[in-house]
């Protein structure tokens, strides 16, 4: 159904003519008597105001400076509002005395649909903004996948970073591990030349105590040597004094005594010949003895003093090696100290990339987590809102359908009858008696609805867009759904 700005025509009709004209009369004032039915929507910028008004007298046609209603269906022609002059005519009206509870009773039930029309407006206006703030979240979460979508890359080539990094220092570990073992075969080398050298220095020590015992026992020997050659020099002395003494002695005691000794042998006994014979060979003996022994000794002292200059002189050697290898050693601790050093520096160096690798990829893991945690709440809350979004469009084509059905009931009898629902409007002040009008009520608004008199007026307006008021002296009574129009 749609609105068309038309000019609207305030109608009546005289009771013995069922024709409708058209006039140039001002519209009725307000407290004349009859009853007014109008309504108000709002569609757009579309303002219409009909207003359809029953007197008891004669009754005529007047032109309204405001709008006329016109229904048109996918694009048909625009079609003039048409009465059932029938329906107009004067009925027989008397009091009756349970008019004021009646009109009581609809002036509540009209607040009651007014509220009722209002809450429903409201809810429409409530769903309506709903559904903006889905479709807005809707977008902001395709912006927050795309976002994800291009974080994933990369969260991809930091981790590859990283592992490359890892990579990196694991490499470097096994080349300084590398020369960590053959800083530590160099170590034991040098440990092995150390201890073997150590052995040699021990082994030279012990040597050297050997050729030290040897010179002392050859010192030893010589000093009792030249001891014997003493005494056997003093004894060779005693027993050539004695031999003299002996020798004088013998002498002065033949001196005085001749003793003729005749043999027949004719040998004469030289004694002087005998005993420088004697004298000659033990004075032989000794200075072979005296220089055999100084001979031997001589040999044997220079043996020894060349044993010794060259075990002095390999002292010296031993001395000079051990000096060497000693600041060899110390050089070589240092060195072992600064490789210590250094690979307990590389250790903790080695130790500090791997626990910082580990902590960048748990913290990468961990941020992977959150993504993967927030794009799957993202996931859930874009399935609820979907979902939120599917139970809201099937409200909304609920209500599509009831609006449609609702429509159909408005116009599907002016398409078919000329006017028919205008019949009914009219109608609806005469039959309150009988509740049909609360019955077409109930069924066009909901329960609660029952008719009554008074004017009824609908109008369209811009200050309320998609809304449509229905009002009547006692006040507004509810708002239309914002597709229903007339």
């Amino acid at each position: 159904v749609q609105i068309h700005r038309l000019p609207s025509y305030h109608c009546t009709s005289s009771s013995s003519t069922s024709s409708s004209s058209t006039s140039s009369s001002p519209p009725p004032p307000p407290d004349s008597p009859g009853r007014r039915l109008s309504f108000r929507s709002t569609h757009g910028s579309r303002d219409m105001s009909l207003r359809i008004t029953r007197y008891t007298g004669a009754q005529s046609c007047h032109p309204v400076p405001k709008v006329r209603a016109a229904v048109s269906e996918r694009g048909a022609a625009i079609t003039a509002v048409t009465f059932n002059s029938s329906l107009l005519t004067p009925i027989n009206v008397s009091v009756d005395p349970t008019i004021q509870v009646v009109r009581t009773q609809e002036k509540e039930q009209i607040k009651g649909l007014n509220n009722r029309f209002a809450s429903f407006i409201d809810k429409v206006r409530y769903l309506e903004q709903q559904n903006k703030m889905l479709e807005t979240k809707w977008s902001v979460l395709k912006e927050q996948t795309d976002a994800a979508s291009n974080i994933e890359p990369m969260l991809k080539s930091y981790i590859l970073g990283l592992e490359q990094q890892l990579d990196f220092h694991n490499q470097e570990k096994q080349r300084l591990d590398m020369e960590n073992s053959v800083m530590h075969k160099n170590v034991d080398d040098y440990k092995n030349r150390y201890e073997k050298e150590i052995h040699m220095r021990t082994d030279a020590e012990n040597e050297f105590v050997m050729l030290k015992k040897d010179v002392d026992s050859g010192y030893m020997s010589r000093v009792e040597l030249d001891d014997r050659v003493s005494g056997l020099a003093e004894e060779l002395d005693f027993l050539k004094t004695l031999y003299d003494t002996e020798l004088r002695e013998l002498q002065e005691s033949l001196k005085d005594t001749s003793v003729v000794v005749e043999m027949d042998n004719s040998r004469a006994l030289d004694m002087d010949q005998i005993v420088a014979e004697v004298k000659a060979q033990y004075e032989d003996v000794a200075t072979r003895s005296r220089e055999e022994v100084e001979r031997w000794y001589k040999d044997k002292f220079n043996q020894m003093s060349a044993q010794a200059e060259l075990n002095s002189d390999e002292m010296r050697n031993t001395k000079a090696e051990m000096a060497e290898l000693k600041r060899m050693i110390s050089r070589l601790q240092n060195e072992i100290q600064a490789l210590k050093n250094q690979v307990v520096s590389l250790e903790g160096q080695i130790t500090e990339a791997e626990r910082r690798g580990e902590d960048a990829v748990k913290e990468a893991r961990f941020r992977i987590l959150e993504l993967e945690q927030a794009l799957q709440k993202t996931k859930q809350d874009m399935t609820l809102q979907l979902k939120q979004y599917q139970e809201l469009m099937n409200v909304k084509l609920s209500l599509d359908i009831e609006i449609s059905t609702y429509m159909k009931l408005l116009e599907g009898e002016e398409q078919s009858h000329h006017s028919v629902w205008m019949s009914f409007l009219l109608s609806l002040s005469f039959l309150r008696r009988c509740h049909l009008a609360a019955v077409f009520a109930r069924h066009l608004f909901g329960q609660g609805y029952e008719a009554g008199a008074g004017h009824l007026t609908v109008h369209l307006t811009d200050a309320l867009p998609q809304t449509v008021l229905l009002w009547s002296k006692v006040g507004r009574v509810r708002g239309l759904h914002p597709g229903l129009s007339l």
